[in-house]
């Protein structure tokens, strides 16, 4: 998928990745609710085992229970996740609940967490001009910051990149001109009655990854990111939505000819131990069709750890199939 462009810029979305650790937390307010802690907002680190690297970015909570709404960006190919409440010295490990990678939304729920603030959303119209407030992680400093601006626009689209080379086209945007920076993805978009509006996304960028605030920012509406996130907290699993853990097939692919071709195998995982070789190109999985990487991506969504599938593969000698027993990985 080619980016589009606007005012020739490219769009990327705005976790950070190589993160390494983090800082002093500190809250962005001085005074808390006695009856529950933190702000709302929270800070998200993550390991990406098969990377070997690492990753921050921020999320909203939406039940004292530890349920936290943040971008799927920030917790793609995350093998450990923790999360950090401001200004308690608390923290702790999550898990997934579900994602939407074409939506870039994502649940995770806090392991052991309780009596937690929660985040108010707004349900006001979002007009052109109106004075916003940007909170979360910026950086990956392990601080909550903030940033102000005003609304630019609404009702965007942009097609925001990772670093792997993924793409995702997103519809129906807030635009600001917020001063936000990588790692404020997840995080809060607040009108000044300190409501949330929407939840900070992508922002733009002349070449990769932006070093520094961007001017042109972009954040999902909190509708549109609840009514997705009560979908997944409900299990309701659908073409766009993933629900518990993910199937793992242990293979890093790439475009081949005529379906995905492996680059790289996990040792010792569900491909390699039914001997699938760097250099087969996968172009079947349970008889559905795989003809680049992004499909068999779609494929692997709809399948559940622990099944058992048949994988038809091309090597040097022609057409093989093999049945593989999926494990359990990273969410997509």
């Amino acid at each position: 998928m080619n980016p589009i462009t606007h005012a020739t810029r490219r769009y990327v979305a705005i976790a950070v990745a190589g993160f390494v650790g983090a800082g002093a937390v500190a809250s962005i307010a001085s005074a808390r609710d006695t009856a529950s802690i933190g702000t709302g907002v929270v800070l998200i680190t993550t390991k990406l085992g098969y990377q070997s690297g690492a990753a921050a970015g921020t999320g909203m909570v939406l039940t004292s229970s530890g349920e936290v709404l943040t971008n799927n960006h920030v917790i793609a190919h995350s093998t450990s996740i923790r999360v950090t409440i401001p200004g308690t010295g608390k923290s702790y490990p999550a898990h997934v609940v579900g994602y939407a990678v074409s939506k870039d939304v994502a649940v995770i729920q806090l392991d052991g967490a309780s009596n937690l603030k929660t985040i108010t959303a707004s349900t006001a119209k979002v007009s052109i001009g109106q004075k916003v407030t940007a909170i979360g992680n910026a950086g990956g400093r392990g601080v909550l910051s903030t940033a102000t601006g005003s609304i630019t626009g609404t009702g965007r689209s942009i097609v925001a990149s990772d670093e792997s080379g993924g793409a995702e086209r997103l519809t129906g945007l807030l635009e600001t001109n917020a001063g936000v920076e990588p790692g404020d993805s997840g995080g809060a978009l607040m009108n000044s009655s300190g409501q949330v509006i929407g939840m900070t996304t992508a922002a733009s960028t002349g070449y990769g990854y932006r070093d520094t605030a961007a001017s042109d920012a972009y954040a999902i509406p909190i509708a549109r990111a609840l009514e997705l996130a009560r979908q997944m907290t409900d299990g309701r699993s659908s073409s766009t939505v993933h629900i518990g853990p993910t199937a793992f097939l242990g293979v890093s692919v790439g475009n081949g000819d005529g379906g995905a071709a492996i680059a790289d195998l996990v040792s010792g995982g569900p491909a390699d131990r039914a001997g699938l070789q760097d250099g087969d190109v996968i172009t079947a999985v349970n008889g559905r069709s795989v003809r680049s990487a992004s499909s068999l991506t779609t494929v692997m969504l709809s399948l559940k750890p622990g099944a058992k599938v048949s994988v038809t593969y091309l090597d040097q000698t022609g057409r093989q199939s093999v049945s593989v027993t999926l494990g359990s990985g990273p969410p997509q």
